[in-house]
């Protein structure tokens, strides 16, 4: 599936408002950032879908995520296939084991929030 460039796959979306993963695709969404999302449940965030399963995106710039490192480790070889820029481990998702393999894969593991680097002009 043909992303736009500069795409953002947000990983562990939820439909629940409370939590930063919403945050993110409508801060996202509110800045003009072409976004896509995958979590447990179907449904829609600010007009973007979220799928159930893993998608076959093509042109990922960024992977934004919201799982923790035992919950990561499914998603892996699928991160490191969609061949993203980056990947952003939001707090609580530090992951070293992970962050080396995307370096060893040339993608750069970025420790960072999402949030903070849009509400900064730095994403």
């Amino acid at each position: 599936m043909e992303t736009a460039k500069n795409t953002t796959l947000v990983l562990g979306a939820s439909l629940r408002s409370n939590r930063y993963s919403y945050y993110a695709i409508e801060r996202l969404v509110a800045h003009d950032q072409p976004v896509v999302a995958i979590g447990l449940r179907a449904g829609t965030v600010a007009g973007i879908p979220i799928e159930t399963t893993l998608m076959p995106f093509e042109g990922m710039d960024t992977v934004t995520l919201y799982l923790n490192p035992q919950r990561q480790r499914q998603y892996y070889d699928y991160i490191i296939g969609l061949k993203p820029r980056r990947v952003i481990f939001n707090p609580g998702t530090e992951n070293l084991e992970f962050e080396n393999k995307l370096r060893a894969n040339g993608i750069l593991a970025d420790r960072a929030c999402t949030l903070v680097l849009l509400s900064t002009n730095q994403y």
